[in-house]
């Protein structure tokens, strides 16, 4: 995530900010309203209370006090207590762009302790960085496009559902797995260049995901045009090029060779990237979401074999190996590898 045109907004531009109310246990009566405390997981959530809401929903808590700087976005009616304070947009704020804002929040958790409390008034003038429109306003639509392009969770009373795809347990015994070449005759991928692909200009409408050699976001630094990235270059050796080779069709993984080496990443749609990714395709079958997972997950375990020094560039890669689950037959096993990734939580949502 490229974050050059990010610019700092305070809180109380942004948002009306609430304090939230004392309410004791011994007070508290069993009921439906969600009483968000000073925790750091299940969404703020720490009982469910017979009281009637003392704050609305589609709005942000914070809290000020024991967790400090935990974020969350509480899409119902709630109690808020006395640790918490409640963020009230003055823009129309959605889940996408209220999760979006939450994970910046935190970032600023290290500037706050016990003993210095994120109390209202200080947090009315905090700033955070947020992703700028050319106006100077903040990208709201960037962030609902960034957000939106995670896979969705299910959600029970607000909380992640561990919705595995398949409910069966796989143990993992890599004493039998074999060694298979990346490239060749005899290797597993069909493994691509990456284009020698001057970044384009920064467009707010683009569609084409960049792929470059970093280890966040997927591999995407930015979103790019169709137009910015045929008409981009005008000398004689990018001219020479065609568009097909400047796209990459997607369900496939990439994998740095330069930068952060050794991040692989599943890419489902069509994209462009850098010369600094190498781009496997699989000679037998097509990768799915499960089996990519799983490869992706094996390949990122040998970062330690390269660095900058020792990139991994596509003329050593099909040289090298990677172990892989094998069937009775030593085949490559890859209804294991499916069904593995299918088993784990959370699975249901890739």
């Amino acid at each position: 995530m490229n974050t050059a045109n990010w610019k700092y907004f305070t809180l109380n531009r942004l948002f009306d900010l609430k304090k939230g109310k004392r309410l004791t246990k011994a007070d508290m009566t069993a009921g439906n309203t969600p009483f968000i405390g000073a925790i750091d997981s299940n969404n703020g959530y720490t009982e469910f209370i017979s009281q009637d809401p003392n704050h609305k929903g589609n709005t942000i808590t914070v809290t000020y006090n024991g967790s400090v700087a935990e974020a969350f976005y509480q899409p119902a009616d709630f109690w808020a207590s006395d640790d918490v304070n409640v963020l009230y947009p003055k823009f129309n704020l959605n889940r996408n762009i209220a999760l979006f804002i939450c994970a910046v929040i935190k970032k600023e958790k290290y500037r706050f302790n016990y003993g210095r409390k994120w109390h209202l008034i200080r947090m009315r003038e905090s700033e955070i960085l947020l992703p700028a429109t050319k106006a100077g306003e903040p990208d709201f639509n960037f962030m609902d496009k960034f957000i939106s392009s995670f896979p969705e969770l299910k959600y029970d009373n607000n909380v992640a559902v561990s919705n595995p795809k398949e409910k069966r347990i796989l143990s993992l015994d890599t004493s039998k797995w074999k060694t298979f070449k990346y490239g060749g005759k005899e290797g597993v991928f069909i493994i691509k260049n990456g284009y020698y692909n001057k970044k384009p200009d920064v467009t707010e409408t683009g569609e084409i995901p960049f792929i470059g050699a970093t280890e966040n976001n997927n591999g995407v630094t930015g979103y790019y045009s169709l137009f910015d990235i045929e008409t981009n270059h005008k000398d004689e050796r990018s001219a020479a090029h065609d568009l097909d080779k400047k796209i990459f069709k997607g369900n496939c993984i990439t994998v740095s060779n330069n930068g952060s080496v050794g991040c692989a990443f599943y890419q489902r749609n069509d994209f462009t990237c850098s010369h600094d990714i190498n781009i496997l395709y699989l000679k037998e079958r097509e990768w799915n979401e499960y089996l990519a997972m799983f490869v992706c997950t094996l390949i990122q375990l040998e970062k330690y074999r390269w660095a900058y020094g020792r990139k991994w560039r596509p003329v050593r890669m099909p040289i090298s190996e990677i172990k892989l689950p094998v069937t009775k037959q030593g085949k490559i096993d890859w209804e294991f590898m499916e069904s593995f990734v299918k088993s784990l939580p959370y699975s249901g949502s890739l």
